[in-house]
């Protein structure tokens, strides 16, 4: 595998933590991300999306980083499909770009990047890799962004021919499929915030793109349930474990105000709760943004619910935060122990949503489909030694056996991620893989945490 280092591992293994521990129809991967790994952004006919416009905003991206290249991975998808085998990573969570598919967001196909994308899906199958598709992880086209993006109602056309499309062309081969990834972030970052694409910002671009999101998720899942109707479908949603600064019982109500936005917002739609507006009454706008029938069209009974967790939050009351009136309390004002993302480490936290999304009496299954941890990755001498790393996955992995031991449904695990790559506002400076890559050179190397992964799986096997 040219461009591949594989060296002989060191015992990693860890005999309180086993594959097997988890049962025989536990699914293990990786997750990645079209925009953070493919690279060739002008290939052929594809068309700009959101994400290719904002890099080159000054200021927007750490250094002005972009994803122009990234990880090569349009190019290099074999060596990297054989690496995953070689790694005992029986799934591959990846997702599809909407523009090197649909070029302009709608209209002509393009046969290029269909012949892409079969070839990636192929080549997982002959090597014995299970493809899960993502079918939006945030690019969406630029063409459709000067219409107003997910603001525009009309996304919900948009959406419909693009899943369409996908579902069509892939449905024969993928089983396995997510609509959305973290409507939450994409919304909120890049409607409300503006520091993602497309750096929008205010109450009045992020709750009419928030509520079209949830639209679309349940609708994306209603047409491959037409189109793929054997397929497993889910969709993903980001989400913290939100814990008061005190117990002050202003504290305490900005903890809950931050819980409903950020776990509850997206999931309880779906479920035919609606929006938990009773504890987010500044948000009551969203209402002029819903006709008669959207109650309904904003459910879907998912096969599955991908949560992501990486850390948790602690939250303080605020009188200069606006609608919210609540503050994070950043990990390095609390002097905990952190990733190079400021993130705490807190195993606990996954445990805790594994539990909170069980509560749901209408999910059907859960699934972590993403979970893992930025560090400085230094290569020495062909090698990349990351303890803290591997030491948060044992971890974090103990919290989830934890819940599944006391009888809570969780069904999978997808590590974020298979190999460093472009980290969105923060451009290459966050290493996030089990995979180190030389960006200059686009050699890959297995890191300690990977080599640990690998026998790990492997353990699954025997």
């Amino acid at each position: 595998m040219a461009g591949i280092s594989i060296q002989k591992s060191s015992n990693t293994k860890n005999s309180d933590l086993l594959a097997e521990h988890f049962g025989d129809d536990f699914e293990w991967g990786v997750s990645t991300a079209a925009y953070q790994i493919e690279g060739a952004h002008d290939v052929h006919d594809k068309g700009a999306s959101i994400w290719d416009h904002f890099t080159s905003t000054k200021g927007a991206i750490y250094k002005g980083h972009n994803g122009k290249i990234a990880c090569d991975f349009y190019r290099r998808y074999n060596e990297d499909i054989l690496l995953m085998k070689a790694m005992n990573i029986p799934n591959f969570r990846f997702s599809l770009s909407w523009t090197r598919i649909l070029p302009s967001g709608t209209g002509k196909i393009s046969s290029e990047g269909i012949a892409f994308y079969n070839r990636v899906i192929d080549f997982c199958l002959e090597c014995g890799i299970t493809p899960w598709v993502t079918l939006y992880h945030w690019d969406l086209p630029q063409a459709l962004q000067e219409q107003g993006g997910w603001v525009n109602r009309d996304i919900l056309g948009w959406f419909e021919e693009y899943v369409t499309v996908c579902s069509t062309y892939f449905g024969d081969r993928v089983k396995n499929w997510l609509v959305l990834n973290e409507p939450m972030v994409f919304t909120g970052a890049g409607y409300f915030l503006g520091v993602h694409a497309p750096g929008n910002k205010g109450l009045k671009n992020f709750l009419p793109a928030a509520h079209h999101a949830v639209l679309c998720q349940a609708l994306g899942g209603r047409i491959l349930r037409s189109i793929v109707p054997e397929s497993n479908i889910g969709t993903s949603f980001s989400c913290s474990d939100i814990k008061p600064y005190s117990k002050r019982m202003a504290d305490i109500k900005a903890a809950e105000k931050a819980d409903a936005l950020l776990n509850r917002f997206f999931i309880e739609p779906s479920l035919g709760m609606g929006y938990p507006l009773e504890s987010l009454l500044k948000l009551k706008q969203i209402e002029k943004y819903q006709r008669p029938e959207d109650s309904q069209n904003c459910v879907f009974n998912f096969d599955f619910i991908g949560i992501q967790n990486y850390t948790r939050e602690v939250v303080r009351h605020s009188y200069l935060v606006p609608y919210l009136q609540a503050k994070i309390v950043k990990a390095t004002k609390r002097k905990v122990k952190t990733t190079l993302m400021d993130w705490e480490i807190y195993p606990k936290s996954i445990y805790n949503m594994i539990v909170k999304f069980n509560g749901y009496s209408k999910i059907n299954k859960i699934i972590i489909t993403e979970n893992g941890a930025a560090f400085s990755d230094k290569l020495m001498d062909g090698e990349v030694h990351d303890p803290d790393r591997l030491a948060y996955f044992h971890r974090y992995l103990k919290q989830v056996k934890k819940a599944k031991d006391e009888g809570y449904e969780v069904s999978g695990y997808f590590a974020w991620t298979l190999i460093d790559n472009f980290e969105w506002a923060e451009g290459y400076y966050p290493r996030f893989g089990l995979v180190y890559v030389d960006f200059d050179s686009q050699k890959r190397i297995i890191k300690s945490s990977g080599k640990w992964f690998m026998e790990f799986l492997s353990e699954d096997k025997k």
